[in-house]
Parts: C-alpha cells; sequence; structure tokens
C-alpha cells in the first residue's frame, strides 16, 4: 500500500510539473517577444556605447523581422497562448517600420530622373562588362565609387555613348545623359585620415525639368569586431557631408552613394535628417553574394525617392542600385 501510494504521488506530480513548465516557457517567449519589440520602436533609446552598440543593432534592424518568425514557430509548437498574444507588439513594430518597404511603389510619373548608385569595387575584374550592365538599366544618372586606374578609362569609353556627360573626382565619379555644370569636390575627408583621399563630389544636373544638384559620396568603411562597430571616420564624414548639403542652394538634391551605413543607422542622422529616402524597397545591397543591408543609398530634399531595387551582380562585392527620383 505504501509502495503504490508513492508511485501515486510520483505520478501526481509528474503530471503537474510539465504543465508549470510549459506555462513558465510561454511566459518566457512572451517576455522574449516584448523586449523584442521594445528594441525595433526604441533603437534610438540604445545607447551607442560601449562600441557603437547603438548603430551595430540598427544595421541589422530589418532582420528583427526573421526573429519574430522564430518566435512564433516556437510559440506554435510550445502552443503558448500568452506568447503568441506578445507577438503582435513586434509584429506591430515591425510593419509599422519595414512593412510599407514590402510594396510595390507607385508608377513613375512624367517629372522624375532614374538614378543607378553602384561601388564598381577597386578589385573588378570586368569594368567594361560591370559598364555596359548599368548602361543597360536606362538610367538618367550613374554614380561609381572606387574607381581607380587603369579601371576608369575603361568606364569611361563603355559609358561614353549612354551618357555624354561625366566628371570624375578622386575615386567618385558620375555620368549623365543631361549636361552637367559646377563640378566641384566635396571635402568629406575625416582629420585622421591621410592627404589625397577624396571620396565627394557635387555636380548640377540640366535635367529637362530643371537644374539639379547631384551629390556622390563614399563614407568611410565600418568594421565590426570583438570591441563593438567601429564607424568614427563614417560618422565624422557623414557629419561633413550633411553640412555640405545643407548649405546647397540648387534645388532638388539627389544624393547617390556608398554610404557604409542604413538608413537607420545614427551615425547618418547627419543625412537622414534633412535627406529623404526610398519609400519602397528593401535593396539589400552588400555583400553581393548574401546581402544583409543596403549600405549604397539614394537619398533626396524637394524630391521623392520612389521604389529601390538591386540589379544584377556585376564584378563588385557590392550589388548595383537603381531608384526612381520624382522632382516636386
Amino acid at each position: 500500500m505504501v509502495e503504490r501510494a508513492g508511485s501515486g504521488a510520483v505520478a501526481a506530480e509528474t503530471s503537474v510539473v510539465p504543465g508549470v513548465g510549459q506555462r513558465r516557457r510561454g511566459w518566457v517567449l512572451a517576455g522574449v517577444a516584448v523586449v523584442l519589440g521594445g528594441v525595433l520602436g526604441f533603437h534610438r533609446l540604445v545607447p551607442n556605447w560601449p562600441g557603437r552598440v547603438g548603430s551595430l543593432l540598427e544595421s541589422f534592424l530589418p532582420w528583427g523581422g526573421a526573429l519574430v518568425v522564430v518566435l512564433l514557430v516556437v510559440a506554435l509548437v510550445r502552443r503558448s497562448a500568452v506568447a503568441l498574444v506578445a507577438l503582435l507588439l513586434p509584429v506591430g513594430v515591425w510593419v509599422d517600420t519595414f512593412g510599407g518597404l514590402l510594396l510595390p511603389g507607385e508608377e513613375g510619373g512624367g517629372r522624375e530622373l532614374v538614378v543607378v548608385q553602384h561601388n564598381v569595387s577597386d578589385e573588378n575584374r570586368d569594368p567594361a562588362g560591370t559598364a555596359r550592365a548599368l548602361a543597360d538599366s536606362g538610367a538618367d544618372l550613374v554614380a561609381l565609387e572606387e574607381l581607380v586606374d587603369p579601371q576608369v578609362a575603361a568606364y569611361e569609353k563603355a559609358l561614353a555613348a549612354d551618357y555624354p556627360h561625366h566628371v570624375v573626382r578622386g575615386t567618385v565619379g558620375l555620368w549623365s545623359k543631361h549636361p552637367l555644370s559646377g563640378e566641384q569636390v566635396v571635402d568629406i575627408k575625416p582629420r585622421s585620415v591621410e592627404e589625397g583621399w577624396s571620396r565627394g563630389l557635387r555636380a548640377v544636373v540640366r535635367s529637362p525639368y530643371g537644374d539639379v544638384a547631384a551629390y556622390v559620396a563614399h563614407l568611410p568603411s565600418v568594421r565590426a569586431g570583438v570591441t563593438g562597430l567601429a564607424s568614427q571616420r563614417r560618422d565624422e564624414s557623414a557629419a561633413l557631408l550633411g553640412r555640405a548639403i545643407a548649405g546647397e542652394n540648387v534645388e532638388p538634391v539627389i544624393l547617390l552613394g556608398d554610404l557604409n551605413g542604413v538608413v537607420e543607422d545614427r551615425g547618418l542622422r547627419p543625412l537622414t535628417s534633412q535627406l529623404a529616402f526610398a519609400e519602397s524597397g528593401f535593396a539589400f545591397s552588400f555583400p553581393a553574394a548574401f546581402p544583409l543591408a543596403r549600405i549604397d543609398q539614394v537619398m533626396a530634399r524637394s524630391a521623392t525617392v520612389g521604389h529601390i531595387r538591386t540589379l544584377p551582380a556585376t564584378g563588385s562585392d557590392h550589388l548595383p542600385v537603381v531608384a526612381r527620383v520624382a522632382l516636386e
């Protein structure tokens, strides 16, 4: 009798504990969902120290949607109602922040320019083929970065027929179907970088719809390591570029460039605070082999950047991006 009572007690205990464990795991999942929703919605409140952790988080913010999917699958497997309810928070925040990028975008209007932005890579083994692929897009403007000798001549030759107007300053260039004027270097060199570093230019495009100030820039690279994100030079260069654009007296303004940052990254606030960016399309452009983020950007002022998308891979480690810019 004693043995039977003992075994019954054990059976009763094992029948209760699993339910308690499941409920506990459900609340844990719910807590994780709430934290994820908070991070997605209030990422600006995440401190940028140590190691610029805020910028690092913002660089991959859209991928928070993948975490939501993982939590959803786990919640369904666990049959946790409380976790499923809690997941409504990160789902809602993600849709509010990034859902519009999934939409196809509006049809192009009359007053618009098609623009292409591409870091062609200084190790590109087929500059002529890359140039032909970009020309096939039919874009009005083509901005290129990492232009080095002798590749510059190859781009000039391959693009000449479609783009009779172009300017190259340092390692960045702009090719245009429309006349250019006012070409000049834009100094975005961080103080710690040696002389001779030139990655910014400005030109006025004489478009059929009036003058447009076009900027091409290649901000310094960032590196992610065990100490965090090394973006000091990038951030300093973005501030210099932001000041130059703030002082621009020609409207509209279009910025094309490898900015080495996503539009959510607070390091690009000197630019995103005064320029509009794409309303639809993720267009992850880097790395080309497995794109994780769009660091190649098209931004504008007194204009609307419509749908942005990538073009097929070239000989670069970046994908080209193409966008329609509707002028006001």
